[in-house]
């Protein structure tokens, strides 16, 4: 999205709020707020300055808890499925 005119900002937004709200899980996923899955990634970078800072993933949580860091699993049981 970025490539083709779009600033970062929307292209995070589009990719996580905006396509949360198209599915109808907005209310579960798609922004960090109190009572919502804590469903995030951990960067190496600023994507707002670096939009491929978004493929340099340091570690991923999944319901809150660190699932991936380092590329490492840490915890199988709530790793994201390959």
């Amino acid at each position: 999205m970025v490539k083709y005119g779009m600033d970062p900002m929307n292209a995070i937004m589009a990719a996580t709020r905006v396509s949360a709200e198209c599915l109808a899980v907005d209310q579960q996923v798609g922004t960090l707020e109190p009572g919502r899955l804590a469903d995030l990634v951990v960067l190496d970078g600023d994507p707002l300055v670096d939009i491929t800072a978004t493929r340099k993933v340091k570690a991923v949580m999944k319901g809150g808890r660190v699932v991936c860091e380092g590329g490492e699993i840490v915890d199988r049981f709530h790793a994201p499925r390959r």
